[in-house]
């Protein structure tokens, strides 16, 4: 990597989240940890999380906490590991300490959380997976779904059980099939690294988000915003259509070449350990079995040796021998070595959705409706709204399609809807929470 470019600024990132419109708390949690110097970039990268909880009364906002706190300081830790097993690894601690909690008082019992962790480094974006919250990457107007929903829906559409397509209307669509928490052990999908080039938006989510809003308005509304505008547009746009569940998004924008592939030039391949094989290490050689019978050879020898039986006493002292040494070599041996991604190879299958989503005709004509709406929900309600510049940014947007400039028409009535939003909350008009009742346009 050319040091004269400024590593610091080649990332433009913003995350924000809402409680929504029907919820008295917010479960969901999210934590940024950038990396502090270039060294730790290159060892480390930067670490961005999402996590969204479950459980009665508090639970789940705990359960978010602890995922969204101690992942990034658990892969920080492991600084000898490699990022694939240090994320892999902080995941299941935060799962094992989760489900501690949830043991040891009633009132968390069975608590749980989703956690979606992006891990952009030299060699890519990386990215390790629990539950039905979701990572996006835009590149130009293409839209790529990089992780796989843990969700009933999805398992059984992967079956082939609904290759029609109709689990989406034969099953809920919010039970989810894993998540951190309600069990000791989990299973953490990891995918990529996918190299990044400049411009790519990288869009982190709860299902409050992508539950409400299309893949294709996501898109779009990214490719034609600053992360900071797209950002609070995505959170209104879901809040307008009900926000029945808390909403949080971060999105990331490699805004700079030092990010890219094609500015850091050659970088070492990330390591991976051979799962069953760390799993065989861990358990510190042989198993209670094998002791076992190597304890029989033992006792079998000395009791030949008491009865002077000495034709079959110094073959059962040679296994036992045999067995005392395999078992001490194997409770020493040194770790299992790492594999290493060869160049261009990836971890996980995805993406696993895309969709081409420039902004067009139908996207603009819904927006303009929308528009439409707030406008007639704030005279109906006689609010004081600055009327001068609302109706600057909706004549342009109109401008803007009548020409069929239809990035420019989404850009003016996503800022004209963030503007009436903003001009709402300013006056308590957006109300929250379980005891909120009708929405701003109901």
């Amino acid at each position: 990597m050319d040091e004269a470019l400024d590593w610091s600024d080649c990332l433009t990132h913003v995350e924000a989240s809402d409680i929504g419109m029907r919820r008295s708390n917010n479960q969901d949690s999210y934590a940024v940890l950038l990396a502090s110097d270039p060294d730790s970039w290159r060892r480390r990268g930067h670490v961005f999380v999402v996590a969204d909880g479950m459980g009665a009364h508090a639970a789940g906002e705990l359960a978010s906490k602890m995922a969204a706190d101690g992942i990034p300081h658990s892969y920080y830790k492991l600084r000898e590991e490699s990022p694939p097993d240090a994320i892999r690894k902080s995941i299941r601690e935060a799962n094992e300490q989760i489900n501690r909690r949830g043991q040891a008082n009633p009132e968390f019992k069975g608590m749980g959380t989703t956690t979606d962790v992006l891990v952009i480094l030299p060699q890519g974006a990386l990215i390790a997976h629990v539950g039905d919250s979701r990572v996006y990457r835009l590149r130009g107007t293409r839209l790529e779904q990089l992780t796989f929903d843990h969700s009933l829906v999805w398992e059984m559409t992967a079956s082939g059980q609904f290759a029609d397509g109709a689990a989406v209307n034969m099953v809920p669509k919010n039970i989810i099939t894993r998540s951190l928490g309600p069990h000791p052990h989990v299973q953490v999908d990891l995918e990529g690294p996918y190299p990044i080039e400049l411009g790519d938006t990288f869009l982190l989510c709860t299902d409050g988000l992508s539950g409400l809003v299309k893949d294709e308005e996501i898109g779009a509304i990214l490719g034609v915003l600053p992360p900071a505008e797209a950002a609070q547009v995505l959170i209104d746009l879901a809040n307008l259509r009900g926000g029945p569940d808390n909403i949080t998004v971060i999105i990331a924008r490699a805004s700079g070449p030092a990010i890219t592939w094609q500015g850091m030039g050659p970088v070492e391949p990330l390591a991976l350990a051979d799962e069953r094989a760390q799993r065989a290490a861990t358990q510190q050689g042989p198993s209670k079995k094998f002791w076992a019978v190597a304890a029989v050879a033992v006792a079998a020898t000395i009791g030949l040796m008491i009865f002077s039986i000495w034709v079959a006493w110094l073959p059962a002292a040679m296994v036992a021998g045999a067995l005392i040494t395999w078992g001490i070599l194997q409770r020493f041996a040194p770790p299992p070595e790492p594999r290493y991604l060869a160049p261009g190879a990836r971890l996980g299958r995805g993406p696993y959705a895309a969709c081409d989503c420039p902004p067009n005709e139908a996207m603009v004509t819904n927006l303009g409706l929308l528009i439409d709406q707030l406008r007639e929900a704030a005279s109906d309600g006689r609010w004081s709204v600055n009327w001068a510049k609302f109706d600057a940014f909706t004549q342009q947007g109109k401008l803007a399609a009548d020409r069929r400039d239809y990035a420019q028409a989404v850009r003016e009535f996503a800022r004209a809807q963030r503007f009436m939003m903003n001009e709402l909350r300013s006056q308590g008009r957006v109300r929250k929470g379980a005891d909120a009742g009708e929405d701003v346009l109901n």
